[in-house]
């Protein structure tokens, strides 16, 4: 009878130059395009993790009147374009209209 023995399988290590292209983004520049987007909006965003790529957004706006929460993610998102689909890793978010929220 023949043993095959394999070796154990490794992480495969990516060269640094992979991850050159993944900029760490700012919650500044998340709010400066939220509310180019939409100009009456009151925008806090936080880093959550502190490494740029996970945030916490609260958007408060008379744009989301008559809106279900999916539509009104959608406009943030499209806000926010490419950063979603590239240094923005993770997002959760609060919208309200003037109306429903609490802090006045």
């Amino acid at each position: 009878m023949m043993l095959i023995v394999r070796p154990p399988r490794r992480a495969v290590q990516r060269p640094a130059a992979c991850y050159m292209n993944v900029v760490a983004v700012s919650p500044h520049d998340l709010e400066a395009r939220i509310r180019a987007a939409l100009p009456d909006a009151n925008v806090s965003v936080q880093d959550t993790t502190g490494t740029g790529d996970h945030f916490s957004a609260t958007v408060v706006s008379a744009a989301f009147a008559g809106r279900g929460p999916v539509e009104r993610h959608r406009l943030v998102y499209a806000a926010l374009g490419d950063l979603m689909a590239g240094p923005v890793h993770a997002l959760a978010l609060v919208t309200e209209t003037p109306e429903e929220n609490p802090r006045k």
